[in-house]
């Protein structure tokens, strides 16, 4: 038994005339289960089609979950990685100036700002999470909130931003102290 396009669109009214009012919990769902061509689903089938993405997802294309289980030097290098490419990842040709998305994205009113903004306070939350006292966040977290004020002011503070560089500020300032940290 297939469903016209018509039953999909515009469900039945009942024969009273109005719809039907009642409610549906995950676990007690009435009637088969029914794929997009009209043929029906054992509910076996659909549970071991779910434990078989959950074990796929978690595993990644190179065996790892890219989301987490990280090894402290692979979170370090992802921070690294990350502040790179919002500061200092391309040359301005015919220059030696370096800049990162943070100055692209930050030419974007207000929202850019914000943005760069946001993942700068997680890069102090990863360093944090690592470890950091609190008063290299302290730090760290001034240089983002100099980097996010003064970038609001349009086009010196994009060119601030590109200057001023406060992710490469931070994750010199966390490699500093990680360097000093006795090796486990």
């Amino acid at each position: 038994m297939t469903m016209s396009d018509d039953d999909i669109l515009a469900p039945r009214k009942s024969r009273s005339g109005s719809r039907s009012r009642a409610t549906f919990s995950g676990t007690e769902a009435r009637g088969p289960i029914i794929d997009q061509d009209g043929r029906e689903i054992r509910p076996e089938t659909l549970e071991q089609g779910f434990r078989e993405f959950r074990s796929e997802f978690g595993q990644g294309p190179l065996g790892a979950n890219p989301f987490g289980n990280l090894t402290r030097e692979q979170r370090i290098a992802r921070l690294e990685a990350i502040a790179k490419l919002l500061d200092v990842a391309f040359i301005l040709p015919g220059t030696n100036i370096r800049y990162g998305i943070d100055g692209l994205i930050g030419l974007i009113p207000v929202v850019g700002d914000i943005i760069t903004t946001a993942i700068s306070l997680w890069l102090v939350r990863e360093a944090r999470a690592l470890g950091a006292p609190w008063y290299l966040t302290a730090r760290m977290l001034g240089n983002v909130a100099v980097d996010g004020v003064v970038g609001m002011v349009p086009l010196a503070g994009d060119a601030f931003d590109v200057m001023f560089r406060a992710n490469m500020r931070n994750m010199r300032l966390l490699r500093r102290w990680l360097d000093k940290q006795p090796r486990l």
